[in-house]
């Protein structure tokens, strides 16, 4: 009895309370101040770059990181961090000649509710070069000395030259790639050994991933020519 009497109060004109319902909720959100469910939050982040265009080499930048104003409602105010807010630069267009790369909010992704509300700065300075690779003589550096007795033949690198790419101004033929310092003075022997290698530049790198060579270090006795029996004296 009772079963059907809330029935009949929950189904009766049921077109009509719905719309009541939905005429409620529009008033709530249309009276209620904005500023009551949402606020704003100002977050500093990295600037990111992709997309960057393989011919090219990255010089300089002036903007490492961008200030972004999010509004969002307030159940969402938890999730505004730099943890999942980003700054994406795209550069797949990016050229030698352009220098200035405008920077608006469809740059920044945020949770989904968020909005971009301010952006600073509107603009990055970014310079490019042209990328160039060149194969560079491997240089080995040798310290210490060896015991008497024994002589320094020959150093040999494995291999004797290997790639180098970077910027065009920074990748030269007379550069050469140098090893991390070899020590001799305890080898008594023909001997190789690994070592890291040194690059001409910090804005250059091996294509290849290879950081280090084989040196061969050839040591053999020292003979020095017997001297001449001197004649009897008369």
């Amino acid at each position: 009895m009772i079963g059907q009497l809330l029935r009949n109060i929950i189904l009766r004109n049921w077109g009509l309370k719905l719309f009541s319902l939905l005429l409620a909720v529009l008033l709530w959100l249309v009276l209620v101040p904005e500023e009551k469910i949402f606020s704003e939050r100002r977050l500093a982040i990295p600037l990111d770059l992709y997309s960057i265009p393989a011919d090219m080499e990255l010089i300089d930048k002036d903007v490492s990181a961008v200030e972004v104003t999010i509004r969002a409602p307030n159940r969402l105010m938890d999730q505004i961090s730099p943890a999942n807010v980003f700054a994406k630069l795209n550069l797949q267009n990016a050229s030698v000649i352009q220098q200035e790369y405008p920077l608006n909010p469809s740059i920044i992704s945020a949770p989904f509710g968020a909005r971009v509300f301010n952006l600073t700065p509107n603009k990055v300075r970014i310079r490019f070069e042209r990328s160039k690779e060149l194969e560079l003589e491997v240089q080995p550096t040798i310290v210490g000395q060896l015991r008497s007795g024994l002589r320094l033949e020959g150093v040999e690198s494995i291999p004797a030259r290997i790639p180098v790419r970077g910027p065009e101004s920074k990748v030269r033929d007379k550069d050469k790639v140098f090893t991390i310092p070899i020590d001799i003075s305890g080898l008594s022997q023909t001997t190789e050994v690994r070592a890291d290698l040194i690059l001409p530049h910090p804005e250059t790198r091996v294509p290849t991933q290879q950081t280090s060579v084989r040196i061969r270090l050839v040591i053999v006795e020292d003979k020095k020519p017997a001297s001449a029996p001197r004649g009897r004296d008369k």
